[in-house]
């Protein structure tokens, strides 16, 4: 082994442990403290309020909760002023959990004050978003199940099986996030995390097209020298994508607002964890299976 190789494959039994810390400690979360559900999945009312008084949330809480009761207990955040005709406009996502239909809210636009516009409303009933959980549910496992087809027809059973773990280790690691830091969890987020199962087999791919290679090559060296190499060969490609990817989305998470936060915590965890799964987990767990066959 040259100077430059870095000894992956002899520490894999060290790196499968933390990660399974990890995704046990995401998993107490998940089941314990659950998600912070937006409107799409829990149910209820989606409003953005414009102001044209520089009004704070506690202000604006106890202006809404003169009109309705309702919103006392709503979540409310400040969102980025806009400037317009020489005045500036605070907004402000409201998110309520009663369902509020189209003469619900005709009723509330009479009852608001001269100061208080209503920008957007988005309302979605209970069934709705418990169909919309159900189908989301449905599309992760699909997707999963169309991976391990496409990587067992284009390598083996044995890469496919590595390929599904690591990316059901990404994606229960940063649900398990979500869950811990209460990051809202709406639609934009099961965008994040099937860009983000994309992404990380992207990653898993390359190296396992080169062990392929090197599997062909030299049937002399050992699985884990070959595995240890192919790492090694693709490292650099593999950090570059990865580093420019993450100040993309990291820079979205800083800077994109209320909105847009959501998807890019998902995008910017996931590429962490990705790279990590795709060099210390997706390839070294192979040679785990490969020593079962032997025997």
């Amino acid at each position: 082994m040259s100077r430059r190789e870095v000894d992956f494959t002899s520490k894999r039994k060290m790196f499968i442990i933390i990660s399974v810390v990890l995704v046990l400690v995401a998993l107490i979360s998940i089941f314990t403290k659950g998600f912070n559900f937006g409107v799409d999945f829990a149910g209820g009312t989606d409003l953005v309020f414009s102001s044209t008084e520089d009004l704070t949330v506690s202000e604006l809480r106890e202006k809404l909760s003169d009109i309705e009761e309702g919103f006392e207990m709503a979540q409310i955040s400040k969102l980025n002023d806009i400037q317009s005709d020489e005045t500036i406009k605070s907004n402000f996502s409201v998110k309520v959990i009663e369902f509020y239909k189209s003469e619900d809210k005709d009723a509330l636009l009479e009852k608001l004050p001269s100061d208080l516009k209503i920008e957007s409303f988005d309302a979605v009933s209970g069934f709705a978003a418990d169909e919309l959980r159900s189908k989301s549910t449905w599309i992760a496992i699909i997707a999963l199940a169309i991976i391990l087809v496409y990587v067992t027809f284009r390598f083996k059973f044995s890469f496919g099986v590595g390929a599904i773990i690591a990316l059901a280790h990404d994606a229960v690691i940063t649900l398990g996030l979500y869950s811990l830091f209460g990051i809202p969890f709406d639609v934009s987020v099961i965008a994040a995390i099937l860009t983000l199962l994309g992404y990380s087999l992207n990653d898993t791919i390359v190296v396992y097209d080169r062990i392929r290679e090197n599997l062909k090559k030299s049937r002399k060296n050992t699985m884990e020298r070959t595995i240890n190499d192919s790492i090694n060969q693709v490292l650099s490609r593999t950090i570059n994508t990865s580093l420019t990817t993450f100040i993309v989305v990291f820079t979205m998470l800083l800077f994109g607002g209320v909105g847009l936060r959501p998807f890019a915590f998902g995008m910017t965890v996931g590429v962490i964890v990705g790279t990590y799964s795709s060099i210390f987990i997706a390839s070294p767990i192979l040679i785990g299976m490969f020593d079962r066959k032997k025997k």
